[in-house]
């Protein structure tokens, strides 16, 4: 174990306190299906997470709170560093804002579903006559409160602003949408489009920060650009195959998760892999 204090362990990261300023995230290859941590893992799955972040904070003009993927400066055995080097990234500590904010340019998943039923806290301000896997006439902000354990709850906007105050939520939701939009075209020029996806923000020294992961498979919903059909379900590169297989073999969601397939292992990684492909424009090493 990395001889840093531990903070927290998420579903997929582990993080450790560097100084009194810096925090170090380890994207593990752990995967997560109905809020339950499964006891397979993805190969590779970590660094792509990382890599795939890196790649757009590097491209975002957004202040953000990533500073260095070098750890030469920290206290880690050779096996350690192997391990650690690739899925691992040094960051501002911030103080984190207890908003998750999702931004979702098309009606689908539990958005749609929502819509379908007669309206909610994510649909509030949508048309009627709209199909599943609809381009919405704008991208909407619908931010949701974090949840320690399980699922998090869409709130509305007035509910939101009643949370966070009126300043502070016109900041993220302009900043949410305006990242998005930006991801949304740079993905649409690789053949990718990026139905939803959620980001979370912190404060250090006053300054509003893009924190955590970024637009990765975990985080949003990408599809491939020519199997979208308005009206109809679309293929995803994230666990997919992953929510199928256990959708088919009767778990109950609770653990401990049954075991998974060969198959669906490596073809969940192949989608990891091809996400991170067509919108990089690197292979995957």
């Amino acid at each position: 174990m990395v001889n840093l204090r531990h903070i927290a362990s998420g579903k997929v990261r582990e993080i450790y306190e560097v100084d009194s300023d810096r925090l170090l995230f380890v994207a593990t290859d752990r995967i997560s299906a109905y809020d339950v941590i499964l006891e397979d893992v993805i190969p590779d799955k970590g660094q792509i997470l990382t890599e795939l972040s890196l790649h757009w904070f590097n491209l975002l003009d957004v202040d953000h709170h990533f500073l260095s993927t070098d750890l030469s400066d920290l206290d880690l055995s050779n096996e350690e560093r192997s391990y650690y080097e690739g899925r691992s990234m040094i960051v501002t500590k911030a103080e984190v804002i207890p908003v998750e904010c999702v931004v979702r340019g098309y009606l689908y998943g539990s958005s749609w579903r929502e819509y379908r039923d007669g309206g909610g806290p994510t649909t509030e301000h949508l048309p009627d006559g709209l199909r599943m896997a609809d381009q919405l006439p704008e991208p909407i902000f619908t931010p949701a409160t974090k949840a320690v354990e399980g699922h998090d709850e869409n709130i509305t906007e007035q509910q939101t602003r009643d949370l966070l105050g009126n300043v502070l939520y016109d900041q993220l939701r302009a900043t949410s949408l305006s990242i998005y939009e930006t991801a949304a075209a740079y993905a649409r020029e690789r053949g990718v489009l990026l139905a939803d996806t959620k980001f979370e923000f912190g404060m250090a020294n006053g300054q509003l920060l893009l924190i955590d992961e970024v637009l990765t498979p975990d985080s949003s919903r990408y599809w491939p650009a020519d199997q979208w059909t308005p009206g109809a379900t679309v293929p995803s590169f994230d666990k997919q195959f992953v929510r199928d297989w256990l959708d088919d073999s009767g778990w109950d969601h609770t653990p401990p998760s049954p075991q998974l397939p060969h198959g669906v292992i490596e073809a969940t990684r192949t989608k990891y892999a091809e996400a991170f492909e067509l919108i990089t424009g690197h292979p995957l090493i």
